[in-house]
Order: structure tokens, then sequence, then C-alpha cells
């Protein structure tokens, strides 16, 4: 039976003030259990579907699916044929912030977009004239590309770029942004994964950092009443409820939105408008979102004439 960290016992007494509620979080990385595969449907749903499906959620979007225990979507010939693509329904929660929004929008920004399933919830959910994915690590571009290829996901481009470098060229043109940010990945531990340092307090500041800067660079993407929506897969305040406090004092002109339809998962660790869910209540190994509103007047720019020339995009 394996012991818990130190570390791991300091961050429960952080997050929960119950010690009953520490031991089941605790209990929930130290003795991971499956979760139920989902998968989100981006063609029309089979008259007769292929797999045991859960009962939804109230809030669960009409093209997502929580399947039985066991079940092994990714095997389904449907699956190769771009019918749905699988992810963890922790993925499915935290884009759902964005359900928010009233559709149609002119340009979705996925800043940290690889694998591609949060762009591919974000396609579905608003159907924007553009799709721009950006992920900077380029050799996590391949798997990108080829899962919104296989889903045809359209249009859409995939690009690698710095978000800073995202931020100089097309400032204000975007009505979403989205950042899934770079995290210290805790919940992995619920997936049964390996997270070295996950919570030693060195990577918790370098990741939080990082996400700063990641979240500062989007913002000045947004247009004018867009939304930036900033999400986590991680446990530790530092990178969720901290990196917003510090992205609101600096940016003052967005304004964190109420999710009405999350309302029961509103965090309880801040009186902001934010949400979680976590790994011992069995919905997903766990992911923290907030939607961000930019409250500026005025109105989107147009992508600069030339944008794509000169740099390495896919066309999807």
């Amino acid at each position: 039976m394996e012991k818990p960290s130190n570390l791991l016992l300091k961050l429960s007494r952080q997050l929960f003030a119950d010690p009953a509620e520490q031991e089941k979080f605790v209990g929930a990385l130290v003795h991971p259990q499956p979760f139920n595969p989902c998968i989100l449907w981006r063609r029309e749903k089979p008259a007769t579907l292929p797999f045991e499906v859960e009962p939804p959620l109230p809030w669960q979007p009409a093209f997502v699916d929580r399947l039985s225990l066991g079940a092994k979507p990714g095997q389904h010939p449907l699956h190769d044929s771009g019918y749905f693509y699988c992810l963890d329904f922790s993925s499915v929660f935290a884009a759902s912030s964005l359900l928010s929004i009233s559709p149609p929008v002119n340009l979705v920004v996925d800043m940290c977009a690889a694998p591609g399933g949060k762009s591919l919830f974000a396609w579905k959910a608003l159907q924007p004239q553009l799709l721009l994915s950006n992920e900077v690590i380029g050799k996590r571009t391949g798997m990108l590309i080829s899962n919104l290829k296989r889903c045809q996901v359209q249009p859409a481009a995939v690009l690698s770029l710095d978000s800073q470098v995202l931020a100089e060229i097309i400032p204000q043109t975007a009505q979403v942004v989205t950042v899934d940010a770079p995290c210290s990945g805790q919940s992995l531990l619920a997936k049964g994964g390996k997270a070295p340092g996950c919570f030693h307090p060195v990577n918790l500041n370098k990741n939080a950092n990082r996400q700063k800067r990641i979240l500062a660079n989007s913002a000045q993407i947004v247009a004018p009443k867009g939304y930036l929506a900033y999400m986590t897969c991680t446990y530790s305040p530092e990178e969720n409820e901290g990196v917003c406090e510090w992205f609101l004092e600096r940016f003052p002109q967005f304004q964190p939105v109420l999710v009405k339809h999350l309302a029961a998962y509103q965090s309880h660790l801040t009186a902001m408008p934010c949400y979680r869910i976590w790994p011992q209540y069995r919905l997903g190994a766990g992911a923290f979102t907030v939607l961000f509103k930019n409250t500026e007047e005025g109105r989107f720019q147009e992508l600069p004439a030339g944008f794509f020339e000169g740099r390495r995009v896919t066309f999807i």
C-alpha cells in the first residue's frame, strides 16, 4: 500500500477543512480507480448507440456522452472515421464554461490546444467562423493536426507560436480565447499516472508563473466584450484561484462571469465565480475552470491581411 507524501497531505489540508474530506481526496490519488470513459460526438449520433451510456448530468451538452465503465470507444470503427473524440469528463466540465457564450462567434483562439479536445468542444459549441488551434510545443502539433483532421473540424488552422507573438500580431481579434494552461498535472495521479514533483512548491511556483504569462498574453487577443476561458487539470490553489486573483489585479477590464449551470461546483476556496470538480466524487480526475469577460467597449479587429503568409500553418 502506497503511503501519501507529506506534500500531498499538506495540500489536502490546504484544500479541505474537514478531515474526512481530506482523507477521501488523498485516497483518490493514492488508490486511483477507473473513471467512466467519455466521448464528444463530432457528427450526428447513430440511431442505435454503440455503447452503454450513463444518464446525463443536467448541464451536460447533448453532444457529449459518459459511457459505462470498461467501455473502449477508441477501439470502435466510428472513432477512426471521426464520428467522435475520446476525452476525460473533467475536460468536458472545464470546457463547459463556454456554453455560457451565445454562438456564433467570429474567431476562437485555443492557445494551448494539443491534443485537441478543447478545440473540438469550442468548435462544436460555438460554431466559430474560424478556429485557430495553437500549440507552442512543436512535437505536440502532430497529434493535434491528426485529431482535428480525423474529426473534420473546419474551418480551422493549426499554428505553433508563442503566446507573446500572437498577442503582438493579432490583438483584440478573437471573441473567445481559451487557455487550457500547462500545469503541475496533479490529476494524473487520480488516473493512475505519474507526475513527479507535482506537489513541490518550486514546481507549483514555476507553473503558476508560466500560466500568468500565457494568460496575460492571451488577454491581449480578446476583443472588446469577448471572453477568456482559463482552465487547468490540477488542484493547487496557486495555479488556479491564485492565478485568477493575480490576473484580475492586473487586467481590471476583465470580470469573472457567473456560469449558472456550474453553480453547484463553485470553488469553496474563493468568492470569485470559478468552478471545480474533485477526483473523490468520481465524475473525473479533477478540473478547474473560470470564464472572464472583457468589459471594454468597441469592436473586434479583423485578422491582419497576410497573417498566414510566411508562417508554418496547417489548414484543416
